[in-house]
Formats: structure tokens, C-alpha cells, sequence
């Protein structure tokens, strides 16, 4: 077991209540560790933390079009691996077609996040239609297929040998957020029974990373009935609830949907911006010193962000302080929206994630330099 070191110390000009009533002309920084769960130090600097006029090396803010990159086979596992470590893998699978067989990843639970289209799922546990704006978690192992009624396009977040989990909720209580009741779970019904013949089926295991295909004279998908805890689940964003505070920006760790060890899953939704005047109304200028920082942007206006649409993911690897652009600042201070209406998927990982071969061919390498802001105008009033 080990404890920080808690020393409340204040030296200079500051605030005492943290993202609010910071002192004139100054940039608030919050140096945190264990990402927005542990201890902190909130630096107030003369200039924004982001105002670097250049940037040499690959260590650096990237964005990329994940949705421009090229899709080739008819299985998830053939979708680009984007991001990656020993604890995570990140997919972006766009397809159109049904599938024509089925798949089990022995490697870890798979969260998929539908961005696009709309479809159904066929499982060991029976069938689950799902929607634009669905989270579905599939526990390890599990046998599943979709057919489609649209193009779909789903981010894949494999927890590799590892398992999807709720989030403590603290003294908010479990049904904060979204209540239990709410989601959803497949159903043998007479969809799932239909499909229950004696054809000959495929099954495409992966495990240690390695594709081994499995014949079977009939659909392996046979239940006639399940009990128990361990099933496919299913949650759509607009049943998420948000944590809110009038009079302070509330940290990302307040919006956690899924962890998983060593990273944690937030879902961003709309909400009512801060109304308290002395309180910072985008995201906090911050070093995330432990933690790589990754953000699906599924729809809506992305307040603290500038030419970013939804498809694109950005990628914030730790060691450099990041936060809003500058023309959002601006517009946080001179006209703030009274409502958010962003919607997008984070990824805190604590451990350093490598960047797919391919994505080079959709980044947007002038990504780095969207804080260049040569007026030196900007200021949190």
C-alpha cells in the first residue's frame, strides 16, 4: 500500500477553490496524478501553458480522420488498430454487410461504441438490436455476429485480458449517472430462434492475438436458456445522466462510464455550462502526468475544441500540459453558450499507447499547432 504526500501549500498568487476566481490576467494548470483521481497542484501562470510556437519530435498532440482510414475484409478483427498497449486495443470497423459467421475474443471483453447505422446482435445470450449512440459490452469469450440495416461504423475498445467493470460512484450512490435498470441485455426471442439451423457455421477465435478458425455442422448460437450475472450489456448515451455543477468545471473523472485496469472509459454528454461567472467554463488547462489521453468525437459542436468533426479522434500522450484552443477560451469568457451540446468517448490509459502503422495516412499533422495563438489576448477573467 502506499499514500501521497498531502501538503496544502500555497505559495504566490492563487485561488483557493480550484478552476474558479483565478487570479487577473492568469492561466490556470492543474498538475495531477493517477489522472483526476489522485493529488494535484494547480499551477496560475502569465501565459497559456499550451503557447508553444513550435514542436520538434513524435511525442506530441495528434488528431486523426478514423473514419477516412480504409476498411478492407468482412470481420472486426480486419478493422486498422489505431492505438494500442498490453491493456487496450483501439478499432475503428466500418461495414455494411451481415455477418456471415461469428466471432469469439479469447483475448479480453470488446466495448463497442456505435457512431453510425443501426443493426442487430446475435450472441450466446440471444439477440439485441442496437442504435446510433449504443455502448454494448461483450464479455471474453463470447460468440457474436451483426446484420445490419444501414452502414454501421463502431469504435472497438478492447479491454485486453481484462474485463469492463462499473465505476464507483461515491456518495452520489448507484443510481447516479444512470441507473442499473437501464441497461439493456440480449433476449432469446423468436429473432434469435429463427436463427437457430442445423447450416454449417464458422467461428473466428482470437486469442494471444492470432485468428484460429472453427467449423461447426450447425449455429453454435443454441441456447434455449441462460441464468446468471455474466451477459452482453447494453447502454446508450442519452441514458447517461450527467454529474453538474453550477460553480465549478467538474473533472473527467466524473463522467467514468466503464473502467478496466489501467484505464477508464468517460462519456462526454450534453449539459449546462457553469453558470457561476467566476467559474472556468471548458476544460481546465492540465497535465494528465500519468495517463495518455485519447477522445472519439461522436457529434455536436466540440466546445474546447477547434476543426474537429465527428469521426476524428485526437491523442494526447502524457508529458505536455493540454486544454482548450484558444479561440474556445475566447468564446468561454466573452460569450459562453449556455449549453453543451458535445457528445464523445475518452480513453485514460495509465500506460503509454503505441500509434497504429497506417494512421499516419489520415492524421492531421498541422493538429499540434491549432494553440499557436500569436495575439497573446487570451485571458481567464
Amino acid at each position: 500500500m502506499h499514500k501521497w504526500f498531502q501538503l496544502p501549500i500555497i505559495e504566490g498568487l492563487s485561488s483557493k477553490q480550484a478552476h474558479c476566481d483565478l487570479p487577473h490576467d492568469s492561466f490556470e494548470r492543474e498538475c495531477g496524478r493517477e489522472g483526476f483521481y489522485g493529488p494535484a497542484t494547480h499551477m496560475y501562470h502569465q501565459h497559456p501553458p499550451t503557447g508553444w510556437l513550435s514542436w520538434q519530435g513524435n511525442h506530441k498532440p495528434r488528431a486523426f480522420d478514423a473514419l477516412a482510414l480504409p476498411q478492407s475484409g468482412n470481420t472486426p478483427w480486419d478493422a486498422p488498430l489505431l492505438l494500442s498497449n498490453a491493456d487496450l486495443k483501439l478499432r475503428l470497423w466500418q461495414t455494411s454487410k451481415n455477418m456471415d459467421h461469428l466471432v469469439r475474443n479469447g483475448d479480453g471483453d470488446e466495448l463497442l461504441f456505435i457512431h453510425q447505422g443501426r443493426g442487430d446482435l446475435y450472441c450466446d445470450f440471444g439477440h439485441l438490436s442496437f442504435s446510433e449512440g449504443d455502448y454494448i459490452v461483450i464479455p471474453r469469450s463470447t460468440s457474436w455476429r451483426i446484420e445490419t440495416t444501414s452502414h454501421v461504423s463502431l469504435l472497438m475498445i478492447e479491454a485486453t485480458n481484462n474485463s469492463y467493470r462499473n465505476v464507483d460512484r461515491g456518495i452520489v450512490g448507484e443510481h447516479a449517472i444512470y441507473d442499473p435498470a437501464i441497461l439493456e441485455y440480449p433476449t432469446i426471442n423468436a429473432a434469435f430462434k429463427a436463427q437457430q439451423t442445423e447450416e454449417s457455421w464458422q467461428l473466428l477465435l482470437k486469442a494471444r492475438n492470432q485468428i484460429n478458425v472453427i467449423g461447426y455442422p450447425f449455429n453454435p448460437l443454441d441456447a434455449i436458456g441462460w441464468k446468471g450475472a455474466v451477459t452482453v450489456l447494453k447502454l446508450n448515451w442519452r441514458d447517461i445522466r450527467p454529474l453538474m455543477s453550477h460553480r465549478y468545471h467538474l473533472p473527467p473523472s466524473a463522467h467514468s462510464t466503464f473502467s478496466a485496469n489501467n484505464f477508464v472509459v468517460c462519456t462526454f454528454v450534453p449539459r449546462p455550462t457553469e453558470s457561476d461567472p467566476h467559474a472556468l467554463k471548458v476544460p481546465f488547462f492540465h497535465s494528465n502526468n500519468d495517463y495518455d489521453e485519447v477522445i472519439f468525437y461522436h457529434q455536436g459542436d466540440f466546445f474546447s475544441r477547434d476543426n474537429i468533426k465527428p469521426g476524428m479522434i485526437t491523442f494526447h500522450p502524457c508529458g505536455f500540459p493540454h486544454g482548450p484552443h484558444p479561440k474556445a477560451l475566447k468564446s468561454s469568457q466573452q460569450k459562453p453558450k449556455p449549453f453543451t451540446d458535445e457528445v464523445a468517448v475518452m480513453i485514460d490509459s495509465r500506460n503509454p499507447l503505441d500509434i497504429g502503422s497506417n494512421i499516419d495516412k489520415v492524421e492531421l499533422h498541422d493538429y499540434v499547432h491549432s494553440w499557436r495563438d500569436t495575439t497573446h489576448n487570451n485571458h481567464n477573467e
